[in-house]
C-alpha cells in the first residue's frame, strides 16, 4: 500500500510513536489495548486522554502505570531510537501491518519488524518442523524451501533449530524471501547459533515479532508466536514432526484460522514422522512434491507463481499423476551440466549419506567409468559448491 503524500505520511509515523510508547507500558497487555484503540481510535488519543475517561476503560492498577509512562514519556526521542536500530512499529491500524493478521481474533496488536515486510499479493508458505531433524527432513526442507522460493514464494517460519532454519536457509539460497517470526524481541536472535542466518533475513525479508525490543526468550513466548506464523501463510507445510511436537501447535492455530495443512509422508516406523503420517490420516494433504503446493496456492493468490526446474508440472501431466511423485526431480533439482560423471554422481546422491566405496560399486555397476580418486576429487568439489553435504566419510545430497 503506498502512502498518498507527506503529510499523511508523517501522521502514520506520528501514530506509531505514540503506538510505541503504549505498546510498552507495563500491566497494559493485548486485550487492554484493543479495547483503548476501539474506544478512541488512536494511541495518541490515549495519551492525551484525561483521567476521568481513562478510569473507564482501566483498572486503578493500570491508569497508575499508564499516567506513570505518560509523565517520562519521550514520544519522539524513543521512537528515533527504535528506528535507528532498525525496527519499525506496524500496529493494526497501520495501512502496512499485514492483511493476513488482521482476521485472527486474537492478533497482535502491533508488530515490530526488522528489515522489510514482503508484498501482500506474493503467496506464502509456512515451512515448519522438528528443531532435532533428521537427515531425510533436513534434505526435504532444503528441496521444498529452494523450489518454493524459486517459484516467488515467501517462506514464513519461526528462525529454530531444525527444519525451521534449514528452510529459511535454503530460500535465502535459491534467491527467495523468508519472515522470521521470532518468541523475543525482534533485536534478539534466538538461538544465538542462527546470528548468521538472522542477519541475512533481515536483509533479505523480515525479523518479525509481537513483543517490545528486550524481550528475553520465553518458553511460553513460542506457542503465541505460532499463531502469526499460521497467519501469515496461505498454507502451512509440516516437514517432520513427532506424535507429540510442538510443531502441532502451530497446525492446530493453522486449522482455526481456516488454513490447508500439508504433510510430509515417512516411513511409519520412523519417529520423527509419526506426526505428519498422523496429520495425514486425520485429513492433511500429502505433499508428494513442490508442484503439488504450488498447483494449491493459485487458488489463495493472484499473484501467479514463476515456473520452478521446468519440468515438474509436465513430468507429473505426462505420468498421468495428481499430487506429484517422490523422484528427486521433484523436489526441484537443476541440472548438473555436460560432465556424465558429475551428472551420475548427482543422480545418485540422495537424503541419505553415502560413502564414496558404496558410490563407486553403484556407478561402477552402472558402466560409469572413474576411479575412487577421481570420484572423491568430484565430491569435494560438489560440497564446496553445496551440491552435496559431507557427514564423517559419507555424503548425501545438498542444495539443487
Amino acid at each position: 500500500m503506498e502512502v498518498s503524500n507527506g503529510m499523511e505520511e508523517m501522521e502514520i509515523l506520528r501514530e506509531r510513536a505514540f503506538f510505541h510508547w503504549l505498546y510498552n507500558i507495563e500491566g497494559i497487555g493485548r486485550k487492554t489495548i484493543r479495547r483503548l484503540m476501539d474506544a478512541v481510535g488512536s494511541a495518541e488519543r490515549v495519551f492525551y486522554l484525561e483521567e476521568e475517561k481513562l478510569l473507564l476503560l482501566l483498572s486503578p492498577a493500570q491508569q497508575k502505570k499508564l499516567l506513570e509512562a505518560r509523565s517520562r514519556a519521550r514520544i519522539r526521542q524513543e521512537y528515533e531510537m527504535l528506528r535507528n536500530r532498525g525496527m519499525d512499529l506496524y500496529p493494526a491500524s497501520d495501512p502496512f501491518y499485514p492483511k493476513r493478521l488482521l482476521p485472527v481474533p486474537d492478533r497482535p496488536e502491533a508488530i515490530y519488524v526488522k528489515g522489510k515486510l514482503p508484498q501482500e499479493q506474493i503467496p506464502a508458505v509456512a515451512v515448519i518442523g522438528a528443531r532435532v531433524c533428521s537427515a531425510y527432513g533436513a534434505y526435504l526442507a532444503e528441496q521444498f524451501a529452494a523450489a518454493l522460493a524459486s517459484a516467488g514464494v515467501c517462506t514464513i517460519s519461526g528462525l529454530a533449530r531444525g527444519i525451521d532454519g534449514i528452510g529459511q536457509r535454503a530460500a535465502l539460497q535459491a534467491g527467495g524471501t523468508t519472515c522470521a517470526v521470532l518468541g523475543c524481541g525482534a533485536d534478539i536472535c534466538y538461538p544465538p547459533e542462527n546470528r548468521q542466518l538472522y542477519d541475512r533475513i533481515e536483509r533479505q525479508g523480515a525479523i518479525i515479532s509481537e513483543y517490545p525490543p528486550g524481550t528475553p526468550p520465553k518458553a511460553g513466548l513460542f506457542p503465541q508466536r505460532n499463531r502469526i506464523i499460521s497467519a501469515l501463510a496461505d498454507l502451512v507445510l509440516v516437514i517432520e514432526a513427532r506424535e507429540k511436537s510442538g510443531t502441532l501447535i502451530t497446525v492446530d492455530m493453522a486449522l482455526e484460522q481456516g488454513k490447508e495443512v500439508w504433510a510430509v509422508p515417512g516411513r511409519i516406523t520412523d519417529e520423527l514422522s509419526r506426526g505428519c503420517n498422523r496429520l495425514i490420516w486425520q485429513g492433511a494433504s500429502p505433499a508428494l512434491s513442490p508442484a503439488a503446493l504450488l498447483e494449491e496456492l493459485q487458488k489463495f493468490s493472484a499473484f501467479p507463481c514463476r515456473e520452478t526446474a521446468g519440468s515438474e508440472s509436465d513430468g507429473r501431466k505426462k505420468a498421468g499423476g495428481t499430487g506429484g511423485g517422490t523422484d528427486r526431480t521433484d523436489a526441484g533439482r537443476i541440472s548438473s551440466g555436460a560432465d556424465p560423471l558429475r551428472t551420475a554422481v548427482l543422480d545418485r546422491l540422495d537424503f541419505s549419506a553415502v560413502s564414496p566405496e558404496r558410490l563407486y560399486e553403484e556407478l561402477k555397476a552402472s558402466g560409469v567409468s572413474c576411479s575412487l580418486t577421481q570420484l572423491m576429487q568430484l565430491l569435494v568439489e560438489l560440497a564446496l559448491e553445496g551440491r552435496c553435504v559431507q557427514e564423517g566419510n559419507r555424503f548425501r545430497a545438498g542444495m539443487p
